[in-house]
């Protein structure tokens, strides 16, 4: 296993950026599998070669369950990808600007458990206006990310 630079093991603002955006990227990942494992639960395949390796042609079908599942958890997948990615993209370029590491740590959390709980309420149905206060308090600290790199890099326009 290859070891981290010490100048990155260094950058404390990084390290937190780095396990903030692995604990969303892993959320991302868990909510693709959500529908394999109901495709799998059911014997309900999108394919024919992998309805053959599950059991048998009868097996490529739809499933009402499983697309409900597949419509439940397509927008918050989607939603993840318009919003995680730009975070990715921020969050890196912020950690170069040497914020302060508890600042920065703020930053990061609040998009996580505003991600988090956006997909929970997404999942569950939770009452509104939960999962649309979830997604308005994790682009806060986007936004505040954005300004800071505009800030810092405006001389060099």
């Amino acid at each position: 296993r290859a070891a981290p630079s010490p100048k990155t093991m260094e950058n404390t603002v990084f390290m937190s950026f780095t396990f903030y955006s692995t604990i969303l990227i892993l959320k991302m990942y868990v909510i693709a599998i959500i529908t394999g494992q109901v495709r799998l639960r059911k014997k309900a395949f999108a394919n024919p070669e992998d309805a053959l390796r599950n059991g048998g042609l009868q097996y490529y079908r739809e499933d009402p369950d499983v697309e409900r599942c597949r419509r439940r958890v397509r927008r918050p997948h989607r939603n993840d990808m318009e919003n995680i990615f730009p975070f990715l993209f921020l969050g890196a370029i912020y950690s170069l600007l040497d914020p302060s590491p508890v600042v920065a740590r703020i930053h990061f959390f609040i998009f996580c458990v505003g991600r988090i709980i956006h997909t929970i309420a997404y999942l569950l149905r939770l009452k509104a206006p939960t999962r649309s206060v979830a997604y308005s308090v994790a682009q806060l600290p986007c936004f505040s990310m954005a300004l800071q790199i505009l800030l810092a890099t405006i001389p060099y326009w």
